[in-house]
């Protein structure tokens, strides 16, 4: 029966070989179908199911949530207080992607232009290296960090610049610390996600054709000329491309708003308020629609300026 059946086999996979070389394009349909399968049915198929809910009724005396639907939970997002959490949130993430590109922008420079083998890949570690531990771990030393006893208000009480951080906190130490402001969240965030805005530029950098600096050079521009009329309309794509993950991560983050601040919800914590503590899971997941429609509009923006050619 092996030799009977064996050449049979053989020949019913070798014909299909022929037609899948014949057909590139159903040979990669049929590479694609088990994760397009997975994408629709695990993440779409939930991602509805969740904003579903939002229609749902929910009843503030016995705290229960019912089938009715309406659609008072998003007209709820149009509130005061939920459009300044909206504000605020985004005002927090725009300001994390713009801070981060200013400091990244250097670093990356360097490691595309300048270094090369060990230095390099000491740049490529020290890079890595923050994104290798917790996150938590990493907000949570961050509020010891900035706490009043921190190191950080010793340094500054050093180099006597208490007067800057009273300023910058618009209130006295005394009355205030970096752990419970916004700056204090502001540079958290700044820390937590500046790789991710690091390498897209110096991916974009690197690609940055070294004739292009000497043809400047030759035709007389000057240093700041050349980065400002060849270098940065290059790394723009980089620089849009990072700013995708620092805004995106910012924007539904819920962890380091609950840690450092002053009180206050972010989209974020608001979500995770309402279904854990609350059980308002129509509320919140209507709350889930803002993120959605904000990166969408977010990603139409950057998407003109070439972020996805250097993903």
């Amino acid at each position: 029966m092996n030799a009977t059946f064996a050449p049979a086999a053989g020949g019913a996979l070798r014909r299909l070989s022929d037609v899948l070389y014949r057909r590139p394009n159903l040979y990669l349909l049929l590479l694609l179908i088990p994760p397009l399968l997975w994408f629709g049915t695990v993440y779409l198929a939930s991602l509805l199911a969740l904003l579903w809910q939002g229609f749902y009724s929910y009843d503030d005396f016995s705290m229960t949530v019912s089938s009715t639907l309406t659609l008072a939970n998003f007209k709820a997002l149009l509130q005061a207080a939920n459009l300044d959490i909206i504000r605020r949130t985004v005002l927090m993430a725009l300001a994390v992607s713009l801070a981060a590109a200013l400091i990244a922008f250097p670093i990356a420079y360097y490691m595309a232009r300048y270094a090369s083998g060990r230095l390099k890949a000491f740049f490529y570690i020290a890079v890595m290296l923050p994104m290798w531990a917790s996150y938590i771990v990493k907000a949570y030393a961050w509020t010891l960090l900035l706490a009043k006893e921190g190191i950080s208000l010793w340094f500054i009480q050093r180099l006597h610049l208490e007067w800057l951080l009273d300023f910058l906190l618009a209130t006295p130490i005394g009355g205030n610390t970096l752990s419970t402001s916004h700056l204090g969240r502001f540079l958290v965030f700044v820390y937590i996600w500046l790789p991710f805005m690091i390498l897209p530029i110096q991916a974009s950098l690197e690609r940055l054709p070294l004739s292009l600096l000497q043809a400047s050079s030759d035709l007389g521009a000057r240093p700041w000329q050349t980065f400002r009329l060849v270098i940065l309309p290059l790394a723009v794509p980089g620089i849009a491309a990072g700013s995708i993950f620092t805004f995106s991560l910012t924007l539904g983050d819920f962890i380091v708003p609950q840690l450092v601040g002053p009180p206050g919800f972010f989209i974020g914590n608001m979500v995770y308020a309402q279904q854990g503590t609350v059980g308002n899971m129509p509320l919140a997941a209507a709350f889930t629609l803002v993120p959605i429609v904000l990166i969408a509009l977010y990603l139409s923006v950057v998407r003109r300026l070439g972020a996805f050619d250097a993903l």
